[in-house]
């Protein structure tokens, strides 16, 4: 991804905290040689057992994901196999009335993290217990992140039921890097009127984008 120098992360917590925050990443990998890249939308998380430093281009940071077994793509992957993942966070887009000054052009404030890194199929036996950790642990993190904390202990008969339909991956990061491209091209007074104009929009996503602009150096 080609990130100019202004729209780059001001530190690494940036890329973590979107990673978090906006957890249904795209995943694309090789498809056959005569063919298409395979692309999937899922679920991943950080590695709920690790909780220490991250290097800055998180490189050896840890990533766990699953996918439908009867998805062709999961077929297609190969343990050690490279692939990339992509989370998008918030976005807006941003015109040129809210500059108030001409010449303008509109734009689209985004903000996006690509991780890449090699992957590693979980397979294992009946009953799958490094697959339903995953699933758990998923569970947990998105509960406390977006949910009420629900208690899942009833439903854990059920998981067990869906588990060979599965398939769960360890991803591990060579290198990622952010976009995060928040107006930081204009002047003070432009970039202001923009964090207003988002942070007075209903849209939870334009609030969103705003509150990222207040955390500018």
């Amino acid at each position: 991804m080609f990130v100019p120098p202004p729209y780059r992360e001001p530190e690494n917590s940036w890329l973590l905290d979107l990673i978090r925050t906006s957890p249904l990443a795209l995943m694309v990998s090789n498809g056959a040689r005569d063919g298409s890249p395979f692309a999937t939308h899922l679920p991943v998380i950080l590695d709920p057992e690790i909780d220490g430093p991250h290097a800055g281009d998180l490189s050896g940071t840890t990533l766990y994901g699953h996918m439908n077994r009867a998805n062709p793509h999961w077929a297609a992957l190969e343990t050690g196999s490279p692939a990339l993942l992509t989370f998008a966070g918030p976005h807006a887009y941003v015109s040129p009335t809210v500059y108030e000054k001409t010449p303008a052009a509109p734009t689209w404030d985004f903000t996006s993290v690509h991780a890449h890194g090699t992957l590693e199929k979980i397979e294992e036996e009946a009953p799958g217990e490094q697959t339903l950790h995953v699933v758990t642990s998923t569970v947990l993190a998105f509960e406390k992140e977006f949910g009420a904390d629900w208690d899942m202990t009833e439903s854990l008969s059920y998981f067990r039921q869906i588990l060979p339909g599965v398939g769960a991956f360890r991803f591990t990061v060579t290198g990622a890097n952010g976009m995060f491209k928040l107006s930081q091209e204009q002047g003070r007074e432009v970039r202001e009127r923009v964090h207003r104009s988002f942070a007075e929009r209903g849209c939870t996503r334009h609030r969103a984008t705003a509150e990222l602009m207040s955390r500018l150096p």
